[in-house]
């Protein structure tokens, strides 16, 4: 029997690494676009707080037609940058609530990471390369631009100084049905994911592992190379997270994740290593890429979940933070053997069947507490063991 398919579309942003040879123009045309967004930045907070007249909060229409005829007393960036930047800069102070942003600095120690936004009508292909305000650029991996049309973009500049072209184009996918059906995962310092059919993500320790040469860069004042190692770690732990989650989503159709906080934790001694575990960015990947292939992503409330046992509902776990150490206990009420972190993510994937979800891409019509859950915690038990098998 063949699988349903469903043909979908989503909007995903490539980023194509600009060669060095335009690096000079685009620092030039960075420190231009700083110059606009701060008089677009001054011109809004005077507006907003006048001194003798009524305020008003500036559109990005009411901006672009302030800055009508500017461009001609700039070198490198045209009308439709000057516009896309009043419109990003209205947007921005829309979603922050604020009268005033903050500046952007051109040079200096603070000095803001480059930033050069574009329409998608400015950027032209010509040949192998492409076409932007007069200057032609070239790009590694230009093959992903073939067939494909792009949005509205920009160029940004990383912290190590290299220059990114970022344009997000529309791509078409089919859905198909994964080949299980649900999974829990449980969120964790010495394994970073642990499923409730016992697969890991063990903990890379990026940061950790790079640690003596950051030091050693920092203590001879190579800014850098420290900043190259930050980078290298970034992207060892994206890499890692990338994988995970996909391996996840091509898998199981139905995907329940804990809701454990980074925020309060970072507040802790761990906070390292909560840092280096991209929790975060973990919990966006499998929403981002469960929305794309069909899945039903939740994530769930995950108290209680060590404690309670997934196969009766007692709550006879270890607990606090001094039985940390402890990673297999036994049920007084029943006798089961557990594992802490899969007997969590098999309870967390009884309370996303339960609707307990607190958040994702699939709303939940009510909330049962995890105390009541003792009954179907016994039939999902059953279908997680099922399932795994």
């Amino acid at each position: 029997m063949n699988e349903p398919v469903h043909a979908a579309s989503f909007t995903r942003t490539l980023r194509l690494k600009v060669k060095a040879e335009s690096y000079p123009w685009l620092n030039a045309a960075a420190v231009e676009v700083n110059q606009v967004f701060n008089w677009v930045n001054e011109t809004s907070a005077k507006a907003a707080r006048p001194f003798a007249c009524k305020p008003k909060w500036l559109s990005g229409f009411d901006l672009c037609y302030l800055s009508a005829g500017a461009t001609k007393f700039f070198e490198k960036i045209g009308a439709d940058t000057v516009q896309r930047i009043c419109t990003e800069y209205a947007a921005k102070r829309r979603a922050a609530k604020r009268v005033r942003l903050r500046w952007r600095v051109s040079r200096g120690a603070r000095r803001s990471l480059g930033w050069v936004p574009l329409k998608a009508a400015s950027l032209k292909r010509r040949g192998s390369a492409l076409r932007f305000c007069g200057k032609t650029f070239r790009v590694f991996e230009r093959e992903r631009l073939e067939g494909v049309k792009w949005r509205d973009g920009c160029f940004a500049q990383d912290a190590v100084g290299d220059w990114w072209l970022c344009l997000p184009v529309e791509i078409a996918v089919e859905q198909k049905d994964a080949p299980l059906q649900a999974v829990g995962i449980d969120l964790g310092l010495k394994e970073i994911a642990v499923t409730s059919a016992g697969e890991r993500l063990e903990a890379g320790r990026w940061t950790h592992g790079l640690a003596d040469k950051l030091a050693m860069a920092q203590r001879r004042g190579h800014k850098r190379q420290a900043k190259r190692i930050h980078r290298k770690a970034a992207r060892q732990r994206a890499d890692a997270l990338h994988k995970f989650s996909r391996k996840m989503v091509d898998q199981y159709q139905n995907i329940a994740v804990g809701d454990v906080s980074s925020l309060k934790l970072v507040k802790t001694r761990m906070a390292k290593s909560v840092l280096d575990s991209g929790w975060g960015m973990l919990k966006q990947m499998l929403l981002y890429k469960g929305e794309h292939a069909g899945r039903s992503v939740r994530v769930v409330s995950e108290r209680n979940t060590t404690r309670a046992c997934s196969g009766c509902g007692s709550l006879t776990g270890p607990t606090g933070a001094s039985m940390l150490v402890v990673r297999r206990w036994v049920c007084r009420a029943c006798g089961d053997t557990h594992d802490r972190d899969v007997n969590a993510a098999r309870n967390i994937l009884a309370g996303s069947r339960c609707l307990t979800s607190v958040c994702g891409n699939e709303s939940s019509d009510s909330s049962v507490p995890l105390s009541r859950l003792r009954k179907r915690r016994r039939e999902t038990g059953t279908e997680t063991m099922r399932t795994a098998a």
